[in-house]
């Protein structure tokens, strides 16, 4: 598969505005690790080949074990994540399927027993900024493969 464009170079303010999201993103206070396993999950339901790619070498990376990372997709069967991570993973699927049932109320409560409501619209954000990075590289056919992820603080 060849990409049809690189936006980045085609709309070099785009990027300006995403890279803006992201380091606001990374610097909110959420967990990094639980900020990997929720780009995962958006980007597999996204079905965005090169985020699956780019964050799983990302979230390994930074020391996740391929026993969890394997087991996001099937996360509500699989005993490894905290009952934090889990509310992630459901606000995750429930923001990213928006048009599906608009977020259920109940799928509200059980996250606002994990997150404070600023930790709650730092997890929103972060969900719609990787909901944003999958719509583009999708859109263009970025390519996965050739990503080389950095360690956290390099």
């Amino acid at each position: 598969m060849d990409p049809r464009m690189n936006y980045g170079k085609a709309a070099p303010g785009l990027m300006k505005a995403m890279g803006a999201l992201e380091d606001y993103v990374d610097h909110c206070g959420l967990e990094p690790g639980l900020l990997d396993l929720i780009k995962l999950r958006a980007s597999q339901i996204n079905g965005c080949a090169y985020c699956v790619d780019m964050h799983y070498l990302d979230a390994r990376a930074n020391g996740e074990t391929e026993q969890r990372l394997a087991a996001v997709v099937v996360w509500h069967e699989a005993p490894f994540f905290t009952d934090r991570e889990r509310a992630a993973l459901l606000w995750t699927e429930q923001v990213t399927l928006i048009s599906v049932d608009h977020v259920p109320d109940a799928v509200y409560e059980e996250a606002r027993r994990h997150f404070t409501e600023e930790e709650l619209a730092n997890l929103t954000l972060a969900i719609a900024t990787i909901n944003a990075w999958n719509r583009l590289a999708i859109s263009f056919r970025s390519v996965p493969g050739r990503y080389k992820p950095a360690r956290r603080g390099e």
